[in-house]
């Protein structure tokens, strides 16, 4: 990945398998932060404007020091080996205005080596998870690799606490692929979605062109939640409660296997 804060503009893509088929694609710009330059981005920073970022929206979510958070876990699952930049990719405020269902931390080595990926979740409860990404060797994530992980947050009332997700994550200088699949308890996979496209060098020019090409893509992020939710219910989905966020909110991916 490049050195220096990016902006990162692709396509989400989400596609649910059964027992009702639902699939939708649409045009995202995400930012994405080395947190060792977090104190001089080309973006209004913890203030309000047009296009910004706050502090508060990730980690410990109060405003603390974001590259604390994330060394932090990282420490205390023995991941000694992500010792060099950590950027987050994550959406930014439009007019004040954010929800980012998916956050993701890559955590990279000395060498460029992505080592950890931390996917902090949120859902629209205002709860949220952590799932750390890694190998148990912590040996590099390449592309070909398949990260597996319990499902260990409630995020959809139309799919059950139960089941896996697996994780790939493609990272280059330029472009970006990061697929998350859900299976079922049964080990049916049921849901798939990506998040791809490339990356340039955030600057006045690219965050502009990235507002106007998709305005209140905030808004337009959680609308379409709500909208999705509402087509499936309308097909006869069953709505599920939200049960009791379980009281640890981290947990580790399981296993590796490769593609």
């Amino acid at each position: 990945m490049g050195i220096g804060a990016q902006i990162f503009t692709g396509k989400v893509m989400h596609g649910r398998l059964f027992p009702k088929r639902n699939n939708f694609t649409y045009g995202i710009y995400y930012l994405a932060i080395p947190l060792s330059q977090i104190n001089a981005l080309p973006i209004a920073h913890n203030r309000f404007a047009p296009l910004s970022f706050y502090d508060r929206d990730h980690g410990h979510c109060d405003g603390r020091d974001l590259e604390e958070w994330a060394r932090t876990i990282l420490a205390d699952h023995g991941i000694k080996e992500a010792d060099g930049d950590i950027t987050l990719v994550c959406m930014a405020r439009v007019f004040g205005y954010v929800f980012n269902p998916v956050s993701f931390w890559l955590c990279h080595d000395k060498q460029g080596g992505l080592r950890a990926v931390l996917c902090e979740v949120h859902n629209t409860f205002g709860e949220k998870h952590t799932y750390i990404c890694a190998h148990d060797d912590h040996r590099p994530i390449t592309a070909s690799d398949v990260l597996t992980g319990e499902k260990a947050f409630h995020v959809s009332p139309l799919l059950k606490r139960e089941g896996h997700y697996e994780f790939r994550f493609d990272v280059r200088d330029e472009r970006l692929v990061i697929s998350i699949d859900f299976f079922d308890a049964q080990g049916k996979k049921q849901l798939v979605t990506s998040l791809a496209g490339t990356l340039k060098s955030m600057n006045t020019a690219t965050l502009r062109k990235a507002f106007w090409r998709y305005p209140l893509v905030t808004f337009k992020a959680i609308i379409l939640i709500h909208w999705q939710a509402l087509k499936l219910l309308s097909k006869g989905m069953k709505y599920i409660s939200r049960p009791p966020q379980k009281p640890q909110c981290t947990s580790t991916t399981r296993n590796l296997t490769k593609l």
